[in-house]
């Protein structure tokens, strides 16, 4: 009963306490403890399920199946475009890049909108840039001695400290989408190529919205458009790299994209 047991403890948490827990179920505190000793009775399980939103078969994995994966929604050229954007602004942010994706981001088409005209410029930066001179150019905007000249963090950006409210809160929210850090990842989730990446995923549909409806448009206006303006205007001021300053550029035009779609009536 091991993992039922941890389905309940959630359960409990999700209704926002045991106090709420038992007035929603209508049990008396003695009753909780008795299920999370012994489990969950089968007739309550869809109950709970109902007035949690934890899945019944979490709560009795052995009487109960899971349901059978979705497939992930179809996404229109213009989501899968954004998420693109998404990805690669998380690609270029985590590390410096390799010859290989450096090649790709120099064969990327130019075009005559604001988008186009940056993803031209930040194509023509990546064909002129050394992948050497780039690994140093990322070390000192970034890592540095100490510290970098840009710290990519929303905590920072936000109250000039790491690891402070904004990151608390991104933590809850990720929670809530069942997103969880990577093994061996050490840098703080508030970092700006974590949140890229999920962005990407939520418009791609490998992330699922949570059931109150929280999803890319939510997550985007909460942990993202706050703050990383300024850090791609901070990339776009830099005196010692091109392709970065070509990135803030980008950066900024897809914001400006993102921040035009989340106004869009649902």
């Amino acid at each position: 009963m091991q993992g039922s047991q941890g389905a309940i403890e959630r359960a409990v948490e999700a209704a926002g306490g045991i106090d709420a827990f038992q007035q929603r179920l209508g049990v008396s505190r003695r009753t909780v403890f008795h299920w999370k000793q012994h489990g969950i009775p089968a007739e309550r399980a869809p109950e709970i399920e109902a007035a949690t939103g934890i899945a019944r078969h979490l709560l009795r994995p052995d009487l109960f199946s899971a349901p059978a994966a979705e497939a992930a929604p179809a996404i229109d050229a213009l989501t899968a475009n954004r998420a693109g954007a998404f990805a690669l602004l998380g690609a270029l942010l985590a590390a410096e890049p390799q010859a290989d994706l450096l090649g790709q981001v120099a064969a990327l088409p130019g075009g005559e909108t604001a988008l186009g005209a940056a993803t031209g410029a930040l194509a023509a930066a990546a064909r002129a840039t050394d992948p050497a001179a780039l690994e140093t150019e990322f070390f000192n905007l970034f890592v540095g001695v100490g510290r970098g000249e840009i710290l990519p963090y929303a905590s920072y950006y936000l109250t000039g400290f790491l690891h402070e409210r904004p990151l608390a809160e991104l933590r809850v929210s990720l929670k809530g989408l069942g997103v969880t850090r990577r093994a061996g990842v050490h840098e703080p989730e508030d970092h700006l190529a974590f949140l890229c990446e999920t962005m990407a995923a939520l418009l791609l549909g490998r992330i699922a919205p949570t059931q109150d409806g929280f999803g890319a448009t939510q997550f985007y206006q909460k942990h993202i458009e706050p703050w990383a303006g300024r850090l791609f205007a901070d990339l776009m001021a830099s005196e010692t790299s091109a392709f970065y300053r070509a990135l803030g550029g980008f950066g900024r035009v897809v914001l400006d994209i993102e921040t035009a779609a989340a106004a869009l009536p649902e």
